[in-house]
This record gives C-alpha cells, structure tokens and sequence, in this order.
C-alpha cells in the first residue's frame, strides 16, 4: 500500500537522523494539537479523532487512493464565521501483502467553505470538479448538507479541500476507522491482543523486526567460532559481554539508511515496559553488508541466511538458521544470542504486537463506563501508569467539571500517557451517527450538566449536531461501533509496510514515454502478473524504501520493455558468452553472474540427492564460451528458468542488485539512498548497464516514479528536464566518472506526466 498523511510538508522530507526513517510523519506529529485528543474528548467521551493544525491553512490531501463515500462542501461558513461544516469521507482498499487486503475509511472534517478560498490565495482548480461546488443549497442559519461520493474517486496526495476553524481555532478533525467486519478480515490473520504471540508461519512480514526474549537466557561476549581477530568467516563482530536477562525483553530492529538499529525493552510479570537503551543503538553499514555477511555466514543457502538477518526467519520455508545477533540484555551490557532458538518468538510490524503498545478497546476492556464517560482510574490502569495510592483522582473531584478537568489534565500533562493511547484500537460508535444522541449526551441534563435547566438548550444543540452529522448519507449501517485508530500512528504504521497492489504498480507505469506508451489495460495487465514479484523484491533486497524502488524500477522498465519480456530481445544471437545472455527484472547476463545466483539460492546439482527448487532443470556438463576464455560449468541448471520462472526472474534480479558493488565495497542500496536526482540515477544506470544505453528513458522513468511513489508535491505536469552526461571526478560521494564514449553528451527530454487513472 502507498500511504502519506493528509498535509506533505516540505520540511518533512529529509532528515539527518538516520535512527528516525520517517522524518515526515516526524513533521506531521507536531501538527496534532493538545485539545481533542485520541480518543477523549474534553467532556469525557468518545473522541475517535485527532486535531492538526499546521502553521497555514493549506491544502488537505489524500492519504491513499480512495472512494468518496460522502462530503460536503460550504459556500460559507457557519455560525457567523466561527465553524467550518466541510467534509470529505474517503473508503480505501488496497493490499499489505499477497492475499491481504485491508480496506479501511479516512475521515477529513472542518473543510474551509468556496467563499474563504481567495482570502488565503488558494487556487480551486486544485479540487477534484465534485469539490468546486457547494453539495447542496446555501441557506441562511443552516449548514450544507452532506451528499453521497455519487462514485467520485481520488488519487493519494489529490487536493480534496483546504485546512478551516471550527469554534474559532484553526485545524482540521481527522479520523481513521474500519468497519467490524473488514477489521476482523484482516486482523484475525494478525496477532493484535494475543497476549504471547508466537512465531508465525504465514509469510506476511514487514516494516520493523521484533524478538521476545525470555527471562534468564544466555548472552556470550562473541559468537562461537569466532577468532582472536574477532571475526567469523571474515565478518567483524564487537565484543559484548556474557550474562544473563533477569527479565524478559522486547528488541526491536530496523534498518534505515544502511544502518541496523536497536532498542530494547525490559518487560516485567504485569506487562510493564522499561526502554533499556536511551537511544536506538546502531550497527553502521549492517544493511550495506547483508550480501557479504549472507554468502560469509550461511555458505549452505546464502539467500535463507539473508532472510534470516533481514527478517529475522526464513519466509520462503520457515526453516530456520543459527544467526547471532548482539542485544542490549541488561542497563549498560550487550551480548550475543542465537535468535533461531524456538523459545524465541520472531514477529514484524505485520503482527501487531501487543508489547510494542497495540491494544484492543472494546466492552471487556474499556475505560468508558455505561454512560459513555472515560474514567481516568481505568485509564490509568490500561496506560500502566496507576499512581502507589490506586487512584489517580482526588477525592474532591466529584462534578462533571471537575472529574473532566482532572482527565484533561492528566492526559495533556504526561507525554508517555499520550503516546501508549497511540496505539489504543478503539471499538467505538462515531460522533458523526445521530443514532444514540440523546442517550450520548442525556447527562449534559444533570444537575451538574452543561444543559442542567436549559431544555430549550439542549434541544437545540441536538438540532445542530443532527445538522453536522452525516451518517445517514454514507450508506454505512447505523448504530454500530467502529474499530477506530490514532490515525497518525496508523499512517505510520503502515508507511513501513511497502506491498504495492497491482493498481497501485499499474499507477507506476507510464502512459507516455520515450520507451513506450501504454493503455492503462495494458498496464494493469502488466501489473497484476508482476506485482507479486517485484513486492518480493521491493520486500527482501530494497527494504521496502520507496526511493530505491524507484530506482529499481527505473532500471528495470528499460531493461524490460516496461515489463514487457523477461528475456533480452537479442534472445543471445551473436553474443559471445552463448545461452547466458539477459533474463530477468534486470537482465542477468554472464557465466559468472548466473553461478553466483546459483550459489546464492542454494540450487543443488545434478546427482546431489535433492534439489532446493524442484522447479530448476539441469543440463549436462557443457563447455561455455565467456568471452576470452572458457570455461566449464559442470553441470549446471538451465539458465531460462531465470526468464520462465517470475520468482526467478525477481529473486535473480534482487541479488544482482545488492551484490553489484561500486568501489568494491558499495551496492546499489547505498547508491539509491543518495536520493532521486539526475545525477544518482545516471550512476545507477551505469552500475546496471555498463555504459548509457536507454540514459534519457531511465531519467524518465524514475521522474515519473518519484512523482507516484514518494510524498514530492507541487511538481508541474510537464517539464522539460536536462541531465547530466558525466559524473563529475571530484565527487566526494559517488568519486566515478561515466566513460565518456558511452554516454552521450548533453540529453534533454520533455517529459508528460499523465494521470495515472482508467
């Protein structure tokens, strides 16, 4: 899925703190305000939402692509200025992994009304043509009312309002919810509120990796085998010291930047969390070195090796390895461990963990009562965070003014209750459904009410809200509670997951290029018979980071005919080095590079008593011509299955990427990770191909892919782009020069970026 908040900051994009991945979400946090926070109101109810205020009232935009469900849109504001009513209700379905959907709603409420647009410059051309319009009649002293999506449908980061006020502040109220049964669709295949989760055998694993240790295990000081010089097979490994973990722990890994980072958690009897590492401790170059520590330490199978450092386990078979990874077991001590050992539970993002802070809210565990009303005792309770007395609340806290003060005061005032309620999953009613409204708000009647005495009030009030309310336009069952999410912690969550739906790869290829122009069948045909595999890719080798997959794909439409054969046109007539000729996502080409995959795979020979695919044929011993000299492969499996096999075709592909090394040491990662510009994808080019064949297409295509994949915004729809012919020799980064005869010397392209829609 591809997945951005609702405002793109440019501030967001970059980050010189590689421990923090997501410097864009990191920007879009410190918009959420302090009034109305997930998920209680000030009064003590249900609040299912957030506040964001950014510092201007700029555009709001799609988090995904999705469906409109309802809106509405204002010729003017309500309540003499004072409110916004505009909304917009999006339902998004898209894909976390092969056979995963998860379809989900995203909710964007206090939209500024057409009138106000040109007194803050906003140009409403931006809008979709269902939003340039009031959604109903303007009338005097009532609000617009809401209409049905009528099939209107959005692209991730359209422009579907702008940021308005509601009781005179600026911000917008923004939700996140699944209907039950999507919710239990997707996350019965989940371990969401399993209390001891176990390893799982389905292969839906990504964003961050997660071991759970248990208590009075033991840490050596270095791996076994390793020798005075500290390394294992070549690989280098810093010391640690040996002991054992009096608690069980919680270890968190994740790679950003091709750097590993580690935190680590002690957990005490009641669940209790306490963070053993002030800071993610790093691994410098760990991500970089997956290759080289793969085929050093797992010479037997070297792709089940990398599975087992990138994932913690073997997805494809579930077999496991010995792998040793150093870990923060004690205040100030870090030692070795086998992670492959089964008391040891290995899980991902995918699964939710409950130890990481996700928590189900729902009627057996909830901190509202039967009027609807959030105690701040029990809240204090599920946060871990009950005071030595046993209760949070004094005494004398006994109106309704008074208990919401000490709620509101006790969530704005402690940082770690705010961010355990981030991972609260709420089953909940919506603020937006009429249904329950007098039994919701009968208490604002009480003698301590807001309401108390004032029928006429009170009345009009639920005339109001029934007003702003606008369940009965969506076509959603009434009455029903909804599984709610901190919509922020949502995004974030599933920003790591990476898994591109086959519409969503569709959106990546080009209608219009230099290579070829496509019909969006075509290219959704393409998509939906390729999708699984480059996700595998994208999953494995890229880590699921959007800039190199932009890289990759750039690379691998030229080499491919934008997805349109495996197999080098040539099919290796003339080529000096026989039947090894290009196959695959990125055209694996040479003996030398077909063993190494091979090896790298673990394919057995002919006569070796089994094969790790039984999908591989083998020939018999031959004689290769490889250029200058020949050599003998003896015997050794038919090389089309890279071009036949998709699996192959991506997996070959993969390894090419991460084992090409510039300077001896530097894959293509480390390349990619300098950003999309000309001149990285030029050098990448060049890794790839050897010289400058298909240089324009390849700037094309990733300029294309930057503008689909990445949170950029703002770009113009057509351009006319220069690129660089050479890399200049004082690069301190890159320090390689393109051979001049190859690369032509002055490229320009004017490139279209059309709409990726049917």
């Amino acid at each position: 899925m591809i997945i951005s908040p609702p405002f793109l900051p440019e501030s967001g994009l970059t980050s010189s703190d590689g421990s923090k991945p997501d410097p864009m979400m990191d920007a879009v946090d410190k918009f959420e305000l302090a009034h109305g926070i997930y998920p209680i109101a000030f009064d003590r109810r249900w609040h299912c939402g957030v506040h964001l205020a950014p510092n201007d009232h700029g555009p709001v935009q799609a988090i995904a692509d999705g469906e409109v469900v309802a809106y509405r849109v204002c010729q003017h504001a309500m309540d003499s200025g004072n409110g916004n009513a505009g909304f917009v209700l999006l339902k998004h379905s898209t894909e976390t992994g092969e056979g995963r959907t998860l379809t989900f709603y995203s909710l964007y409420m206090h939209l500024l009304p057409l009138a106000e647009y040109q007194s803050f410059g906003h140009d409403g051309t931006r809008l979709p043509e269902f939003l340039r319009k009031p959604s109903g009649p303007d009338t005097q002293g009532q609000v617009t009312p809401a209409v049905a999506g009528g099939g209107n449908k959005v692209r991730r980061k359209d422009v579907i309002g702008f940021l308005g006020r509601y009781e005179g502040v600026v911000y917008m109220h923004f939700e996140i919810f699944m209907t039950p049964g999507d919710f239990d669709a997707y996350f019965s295949h989940t371990q969401l509120g399993i209390a001891a989760p176990t390893t799982p055998t389905a292969s839906d694993c990504w964003g961050h990796t997660y071991y759970t240790i248990p208590k009075e295990q033991s840490f050596l000081a270095l791996p076994p085998q390793t020798g005075a010089d500290h390394k294992l097979h070549g690989i280098a490994f810093d010391p640690g010291q040996v002991g054992t973990n009096a608690l069980s722990l919680a270890v968190e890994t994740y790679f950003s930047t091709g750097t590993k980072y580690t935190n680590v958690w002690s957990v005490a009897d009641d669940g209790t969390r306490t963070l053993l590492t002030r800071e993610p401790v790093p691994e410098a170059d760990y991500e970089y070195d997956l290759y080289k520590r793969a085929t050093a330490l797992y010479s037997a199978c070297p792709s089940d090796g990398y599975e087992m450092l990138r994932f913690g386990r073997v997805l494809s078979s579930n077999a496991t390895q010995t792998t040793w990874v150093k870990v923060t077991y004690a205040a100030g001590k870090q030692g070795y461990i086998d992670i492959s050992k089964p008391e040891i539970r290995r899980l991902s993002d995918a699964d939710f963990p409950s130890f990481m802070g996700w928590k189900k809210l729902c009627d057996e565990s909830t901190p509202f009562s039967s009027d609807g009303l959030c105690d701040i005792n029990a809240l204090g309770k599920l946060v871990n965070d009950v005071a030595d007395s046993g209760r949070l609340t004094n005494a004398a806290e006994t109106t309704e003014v008074q208990k919401a003060d000490a709620l509101s005061g006790y969530v704005k005032g402690h940082d770690s209750v705010r961010q355990a309620l981030r991972g609260f999953i709420c089953n909940a009613p919506s603020e937006w459904d009429s249904t329950n409204n007098q039994t919701r708000y009968a208490k604002l009647l009480d003698e301590d009410g807001f309401y108390n005495g004032n029928e006429d009030g009170y009345k009009e009030f639920l005339k109001y809200l029934m007003e702003i309310q606008f369940w009965d336009t969506t076509g959603l069952p009434a009455g029903q509670k909804l599984w709610f999410f901190h919509p922020l912690a949502f995004i974030r969550h599933f920003r790591k997951c990476g898994w591109l739906s086959a519409d969503e790869l569709a959106q990546c290829l080009p209608r219009v290029s230099i290579s070829a122009n496509l019909s969006w069948n075509t290219a959704y045909e393409r998509a939906k018979t390729h999708h699984k595999f480059i996700n595998l890719v994208y999953r494995k080798y890229l880590h699921a980071n959007q800039p190199r997959l932009v890289h990759f794909l750039a690379q691998t439409y030229i080499e491919t005919g934008v997805l349109r054969t495996m197999m080098e046109d040539s099919l290796g007539h003339g080529h000096a080095y026989g039947p090894f000729y290009g196959r695959g996502y990125l055209q694996l080409t040479w003996p030398v590079n077909y063993e190494k995959y091979k090896k790298f795979r673990c394919i057995a020979t002919h006569g070796a008593g089994s094969y790790a695919d039984p999908r591989i044929t083998f020939t018999s011993t031959h004689v290769w011509a490889d250029g200058d000299s020949a050599k003998r492969w003896s015997p050794l499996y038919d090389p089309q299955v890279v071009a036949t096999d998709l699996a192959h075709a991506a997996e070959s592909s993969g390894m090419f990427w991460v084992s090409k090394t510039f300077r001896h040491t530097h894959n293509m990662n480390r390349a990619a990770d300098f950003g999309v510009s000309p001149l990285v994808v030029g050098f990448i080019s060049w890794l790839v191909n050897g010289g400058g064949a298909g240089y324009v297409n390849r700037q094309q295509f990733a300029a294309l892919l930057e503008r689909v994949l990445l949170d950029t915004v703002g770009r113009p729809s057509h351009e006319v782009l220069a690129y660089p012919p050479l890399l200049p020799a004082s690069s301190p980064v890159l320090c390689r020069t393109f051979p001049p005869t190859t690369v032509p010397f002055s490229q320009t392209v004017s490139f279209d970026y059309v709409p990726q829609t049917p």
